[in-house]
């Protein structure tokens, strides 16, 4: 496999990329000058460096984020925020959406993606055990809030972490229908997501 080969094989690997928008990646590489090809290196070489990952909820984060604890996010060492609501999103550009939208004050859980239908083994493909731990470590959580795409996947993982934790004194809601089937969270716009957290249903 030549270089062109291997490196198109790589841009294939990102979400939504196929195999004719990965090779026009390549080609934009090379009709670029030198200094974009290093450029490019140092940011790739520079995110491994400086982002970690919260082990509290999973997110990615810049280091240094705050100065409480290198290892814990600044909304997850933020205090002030409501210690009831846990809300579990798919992914961080997810996260990223709500947190803009400014209509929840909780914290959040990343589940590392979603559970597809007829999937023989869901737990490896999302994080269950780092949740499972996640509750348990608060005392605090009254509600879980299931910040899924409006897709069938997305109600697919809703119903799985449901029954998962069926039986515990948890109550479970789901973003309200403001959000239209299909739709994914780092989408919608502000307006749409802090509607659907306000009208959630139980």
């Amino acid at each position: 496999m030549n270089s062109i080969d291997k490196l198109s094989e790589i841009f294939g690997r990102f979400p939504g990329i196929g195999p004719r928008q990965a090779k026009r990646f390549v080609y934009f590489l090379l009709s670029r000058n030198g200094n974009y090809a290093s450029e490019l290196t140092k940011a790739i070489q520079d995110l491994k460096k400086e982002i970690i990952q919260c082990e509290e909820c999973m997110r990615f984060f810049v280091y240094p984020e705050h100065g409480r604890g290198a290892k814990v996010c600044s909304i997850c060492a933020d205090d002030t925020r409501d210690s009831s609501m846990l809300m579990i999103v798919p992914r961080d550009i997810d996260f990223e959406a709500v947190e803009k939208s400014g209509g929840y004050k909780g914290y959040y859980f990343i589940l590392g993606g979603v559970v597809p239908i007829l999937e023989k083994e869901p737990e490896k493909r999302i994080r269950i055990k780092e949740l499972e731990a996640r509750i348990k470590k608060s005392k605090n959580i009254k509600e879980i809030i299931l910040a899924m795409n409006a897709n069938l996947d997305g109600e697919n993982t809703a119903e799985f972490i449901k029954q998962k934790y069926e039986g515990l004194p948890l109550e479970f809601s789901t973003l309200g229908r403001g959000l239209s089937t299909g739709a994914e969270l780092e989408y919608a716009d502000p307006e749409t997501l802090k509607n659907a957290f306000l009208h959630r249903t139980k």
